[in-house]
């Protein structure tokens, strides 16, 4: 079994190794920042200091040496559909890709959405939101599906070797996209291919939805790929809410890995996401940075330069410096829900840091009335921990799994009819 000795401050790991999936032994004692206190301040006790006050001192922290500042100035959204299929999957769902269209300044850049709505609901549904790493075809099996004409990754599950998609690759990631089940309770599903926001690879900015903004110098504080990502999950939220597709007051973002950090990002900054779902997010995400497990600043920033802001390579090798750690980050999207999945064998992404951030959010929730996460006992494989937040890890490695998928609808439903 697992305890959490908080003793004067510093977080300490006590674990038997044979019921955890990682060695504690290599965890360095450490000390968390206080949520509720103002950065270099005094810690506040009520919820209006706490909104007023401590939140946004926050937030700005975290864009200026973390994520970077997105601009939002003088963009324009059409939205055009570009397919449709109203019977799709043998006819359980009504199919949309439909052109998000970005303009600023005379630049263009276009961004495809899939929009699955089950067709058996004679009303608007609720929607799990995400983006996915490879294009839209890759989720759904339909021909009429947009393949991406740009740059997409190699992948060897795929059989991407020359960072070019073709039809070869219809339906090939439908393993994490399990469209049956999310429409068979009632659930939309909304997708878009993250490299029409943004490629996922270090050009200077130049591509993507950066290249709106190339009028603008760029600085230590200027945003990077997560931002880029997370930006453009708030223009398909702004899409969703232009028209009657699904129940804008129930839409979870959700993403996996690098799509897990773009969502939990997504949710500090758009509160018209009701859920936030960050799956096996680690490093930059989910997890605690000042653990030092898994994967650490110096190897995040040195293989994907572009993520984060210039600021954020200065703590490389650092992470005790750091004026925040992720648990704050997550307490930004307090009252709503945030849901966090770990797996195992994924000891990259640090599980036991994973959890540890959401339970160290709970001071937030409680100005709330809410109970984030009810203890601080961490669960063994294919168990979970639910209060008003939500935790679990599974058994196997990194991946985002049909497992997942089932325990965050089921939570999310239930969250749902409550708020009804």
């Amino acid at each position: 079994m697992h305890t959490l000795l908080i003793i004067t401050g510093i977080v300490m790991a006590a674990s038997n190794a044979s019921a955890l999936p990682y060695d504690g032994a290599q965890v360095p004692d450490y000390s968390l920042p206080d949520p509720l206190q103002i950065p270099g301040g005094n810690p506040v006790s009520t919820l209006d200091a706490w909104e007023s006050l401590v939140k946004p001192a926050w937030r700005s922290l975290f864009e200026q040496e973390m994520y970077g500042i997105i601009p939002a100035e003088g963009v324009r959204l059409t939205v055009d559909l570009a397919y449709e299929n109203p019977n799709a999957i043998d006819g359980l769902a009504h199919l949309r890709e439909v052109r998000l269209r970005l303009e600023r300044n005379g630049k263009v850049q276009d961004v495809y959405m899939l929009v699955l709505t089950p067709k058996q609901s004679d009303r608007a549904t609720p929607a799990f939101v995400g983006l996915n790493f490879a294009g839209n075809h890759t989720v759904v099996d339909d021909p009429g599906i947009r393949i991406p004409s740009g740059w997409v990754p190699n992948r060897r599950d795929l059989g991407i070797e020359d960072n070019r998609a073709s039809s070869a690759h219809r339906g090939k990631m439908n393993r994490r996209w399990p469209v049956r089940q999310i429409l068979s309770r009632g659930v939309s599903l909304v997708t878009a291919y993250s490299g029409d926001i943004d490629p996922d690879f270090d050009d200077g900015f130049t591509n993507g939805v950066h290249g709106l903004f190339s009028d603008r110098p760029r600085d230590r504080s200027s945003w990077g790929t997560l931002a880029a990502w997370a930006w453009g999950l708030s223009r398909m939220m702004d899409a969703l809410e232009d028209h009657s597709w699904v129940d804008i007051s129930r839409v979870a973002v959700i993403g996996h890995s690098r799509m897990g950090k773009a969502a939990l990002l997504a949710g500090v900054i758009d509160s018209r996401f009701s859920l936030v779902i960050s799956n096996q997010s680690g490093c930059g995400g989910a997890a605690l940075s000042r653990r030092r497990f898994g994967e650490r600043l110096k190897q995040i920033n040195s293989n994907f330069p572009h993520w984060f802001c210039e600021a954020f390579h200065t703590y490389n090798a650092r992470e005790s410096e750091l004026p925040f750690d992720q648990h704050i980050f997550v307490s930004l999207v307090a009252p709503r829900p945030v849901l966090i999945g770990s797996a195992e064998e994924d000891r990259w992404a640090d599980p036991q840091g994973e959890f540890l951030s959401l339970y160290h959010a709970n001071p937030v929730y409680r100005l709330y009335g809410l109970e984030g996460l009810p203890h601080g006992q961490f669960p063994t494989a294919n168990g979970e921990v639910a209060g008003h937040n939500f935790y679990h890890i599974r058994e196997g490695r990194h991946d985002l799994t049909e497992y997942d998928w089932v325990q965050y609808l089921s939570f999310a439903g239930s969250f749902w009819n409550e708020a009804d």
